[in-house]
């Protein structure tokens, strides 16, 4: 006997949601109240802004063994470029380490990844600075990049 059954959202959930309006799957319940009724581009704009102090660009990731990498990223801070690295057991650890070494600390206190119809992945964070918390995304072709693309968003939105 099966006991699993897909979750299916219901249709007013959808019909507030703007994200599963576009995307055809909820937010996490969590995030969900907080953008009820919100169009597209104000949940992009509320959640994912393409601007703030912080701006990312290339990333290298070179195994050290035992589970370490030396992760190497290039960071725009305000009118400057910045060359970061950080050793870490993975990419959210080494950005995490990254930003905090530059001056921009967050902290996640939540963590949701999911594939999106497209092949895509979006990730969703709730971030936290100096008792301050927001939620951010980030929507990439990698696991990786969509965490990046919400860390970069969460920072810009604490320290913004």
């Amino acid at each position: 006997m099966n006991t699993h059954r897909a979750f299916i959202p219901h249709p007013t959930a959808i019909a507030d949601d703007p994200f599963a309006q576009q995307f055809g799957t909820p937010l996490p319940r969590a995030m969900r109240d907080e953008a009820l009724g919100m169009t597209w581009q104000a949940f992009s704009n509320s959640y994912s802004p393409t601007n703030g102090p912080i701006r990312f660009g290339r990333w290298s990731a070179l195994s050290l063994g035992a589970g370490r990498s030396e992760f190497k990223a290039t960071l725009g801070l305000g009118n400057a470029i910045a060359p970061a690295t950080a050793i870490a057991c993975g990419p959210v650890a080494a950005l995490t380490a990254m930003l905090y070494d530059a001056g921009f600390a967050l902290e996640i206190l939540e963590f949701h990844q999911q594939s999106l119809p497209d092949g895509r992945t979006v990730t969703f964070l709730r971030c936290e600075h100096a008792g301050r918390r927001h939620w951010a995304f980030g929507i990439a072709g990698t696991a990786t990049d969509s965490s990046v693309r919400a860390m970069i968003a969460g920072a810009n939105l604490l320290h913004g």
